[in-house]
């Protein structure tokens, strides 16, 4: 992208006004003139030695031909001889050529890429000086020049920086790069460019799929119910596997007859086993623009993506886009509120699971040059916070982008062509500097079944903050094989809540006000709704020898409204349970008080009194020893029951 924007901005300001008859020239020789004509034409055609001799040629005729020093640099640059490029254009603005500043800005640039920052900052500054207060790159040249000052100082402090590539069973001779990867860390889905003779250019983009076993990933396989002879590529997981987003940009028969209004589209499949679904356009997320680069948060809800356009200048706009999932449908694409979009492009953009880190690279804040990777936080407001440049070595002169961090908020994965690799670009991971470390998350992860059939059921999984009452993650298990696994941001109490019509919902609830190193592993049991089924409601709190209802109860006592809602017919037991400690009177007393409180709320919220009964158990049927307080607290518990 970067040579490409350094062509097509030297020939659009330069060439595009030297191609028409009676055109005049910084030179007067006609003979080099002509061989400049024909090194033109000839470059046109892609015959670049036959046009590399002729601009020689001219040259020799009129060593200050600044026309030729620009098509010479632009060859030059296009087989990567940056260095050449950057004296011929340095000899264009030596010489009598119109608009000289504009070769002062595309030094500037190539200097940037070649560490040669000292020497950026006087072109940048001799372009401000001299070019209109209106030219389109003047914005550019002020980042420009703050990229300079940064890019000093961060040679002079470089990060820690340990690259390791992912192994033969992902890296082939092929590039691959936009890596994804489950929460668990177990899965890693990935673009590789393959080629196939059926595609135009002879090579097209692929999914691949690999898998950790023993610390190690697997040989990578295709996902033949995605992959086409067209281009499928930047990929985003949910945290669970099970839905994949992703971009395609041509128009074919099949899956991608074209729904969208712009040149690229999202799409989602979801897994069904070991197979995906046919890939559906998303609709409402895509425009007449194009979109690409989506991130699926671990909520479950929101997509984070990449929307393009080209301004009237000539010069792309990128920004960062968001939309949520409610209620069935996807809301209208905002951009994300805040320090993080500017005038130039944004891309590659990473939501962590923790939910308020974000990565993503841009060409628009301070950097090395090129496009760098950045890290934002989100702030109470909800507004992502001034981005924090990833530093040196991580980033370069050149482009980077591709980020991915995991779960643990420190290990990255990223695509480079560096040296030592098994051909093009690799997928390496390395390990994240301190100051750019997002949250470490934690999970949920397990199966759902019938509990007497164990038979695998698809149910909807909700994640609710106990103290807000906000639903932070909000997921299905998979139809097929009742799998399901669920992000837990850290330094929170949670209650789970699982639900299917015709079954008991499901609750459980998880303290998470210290980092756990385990995750949670669940068999989740679901009971039909049939008389005498019952369940404890885990998420139902009273203080010490009180029966006044915690606010937190709320979640969980809503849930159970919501299922006497859905269930006109069912009629419940509130039952009181308590440890052993005080007297078996007055503890009977309490375990009534309370079974009597959670009946009073129910009624207040709605549920008919003639399908609710209150009864206190106190601690004749404990379901642990009370000898320990762990049993203890397993015997003070609240339950329902279906009586009829």
């Amino acid at each position: 992208m970067y040579r490409l924007f350094i062509a097509f901005a030297m020939l659009f300001l330069f060439q595009s006004t030297l191609a028409q008859p009676g055109r005049r020239f910084s030179v007067e020789d006609k003979k080099a003139i002509k061989y400049y004509l024909e090194a033109e034409s000839t470059f046109e055609l892609g015959l670049i030695p036959e046009a590399q001799d002729l601009i020689a040629k001219a040259l020799e005729r009129e060593p200050k031909f600044g026309e030729a020093f620009i098509l010479k640099a632009q060859m030059a640059q296009d087989e990567g001889r940056e260095l050449e490029a950057i004296e011929d254009l340095k000899n264009a603005l030596n010489s009598s050529v119109r608009n000289f500043y504009n070769m002062a800005f595309f030094i500037g640039e190539l200097e940037m890429k070649q560490h040669l920052y000292q020497e950026a900052d006087g072109h940048f500054r001799t372009f401000l000086e001299q070019a209109p207060d209106n030219h389109p790159n003047r914005n550019r040249a002020h980042v420009g020049l703050e990229s300079c000052a940064f890019a000093m100082d961060a040679l002079q402090n470089p990060v820690a920086f340990d690259p390791i590539n992912m192994g033969s069973g992902v890296n082939t001779k092929d590039p691959e790069y936009f890596p994804c990867l489950t929460a668990d860390g177990k899965m890693l889905l990935f673009t590789r460019l393959v080629k196939d003779g059926r595609a135009f250019t002879g090579k097209q983009e692929d999914f691949y799929i690999s898998s950790q076993a023993e610390g190690k990933w697997q040989q990578a396989i295709s996902i033949p119910d995605i992959n086409t002879e067209r281009n499928e590529g930047a990929p985003t997981l949910s945290p669970d596997g099970q839905l994949l987003i992703f971009t395609a940009c041509e128009s074919i028969d099949g899956w991608r007859e074209y729904q969208g209004k712009g040149s690229c589209d999202l799409f989602f499949s979801q897994r069904a086993g070991d197979r995906w679904t046919i890939p559906e356009n998303m609709g409402k997320v895509n425009s007449y623009k194009w979109e690409s680069q989506p991130s699926f948060a671990s909520d479950g809800k929101t997509l984070y993506f990449v929307r393009g356009v080209s301004t009237a200048n000539g010069i792309n706009s990128q920004d960062i886009y968001y939309s949520v999932f409610e209620e069935g449908v996807w809301s209208t694409p905002e951009k994300i509120p805040g320090l993080v979009n500017t005038k130039m492009e944004e891309e590659s953009v990473m939501i962590h699971p923790d939910g308020k880190t974000l990565y993503f690279a841009s060409n628009g804040h301070p950097g090395m040059g090129g496009m760098d990777l950045f890290m934002s936080k989100k702030q109470d407001d909800g507004s992502w916070g001034k981005p924090v440049n990833l530093g040196y070595p991580i980033n370069t002169g050149g482009d980077e982008n591709s980020i991915l961090v995991g779960a643990d908020g420190k290990l990255a994965l990223f695509a480079s062509d560096r040296e030592g690799g098994y051909g093009g670009l690799d997928l390496y991971s390395f390990e994240l500097p301190d100051h750019v470390h997002a949250e470490k998350v934690t999970y949920v992860a397990g199966v759902v079944m019938d509990a007497k059939s164990y038979k695998y059921l698809e149910a909807k999984f909700e994640l609710i903050d106990l103290e807000t009452e906000e639903v932070v993650v909000e997921s299905y298990s998979n139809f097929r094989d009742g799998s399901f696994l669920v992000c837990l941001p850290p330094n929170r109490s949670y209650a789970l809540n699982v639900s299917k019509k015709g079954y008991l919902f499901y609750s459980d609830h998880f303290e998470l006000k210290v980092q756990n190193d385990e995750p949670y592993e669940l068999e989740v049991r679901l009971q039909k709704v049939r008389e005498g089924a019952s369940m404890i409601l885990e998420n139902v709190f009273f203080d010490t020898d009180s029966y006044t209802l915690k606010p937190q109860s709320k979640v969980e006592l809503n849930k159970l409204v919501g299922f006497m809602g859905t269930n006109p017919e069912v009629r419940i037991e509130i039952g009181g349970h308590t440890d052993d400690v005080g007297s078996e009177a007055d503890n009977e007393v309490l375990s009534d008080k309370r079974a009597s409180a959670v009946v009073e709320y129910l009624k207040g919220q709605g549920v008919e009194p003639n399908r609710l009964k209150a009864k206190g158990y106190g601690e004749k049927q404990p379901k642990a020893s009370n000898s320990t307080e762990a049993g203890r607290a397993k015997n003070r518990r609240t339950e329902f029951k279906i009586i009829g």
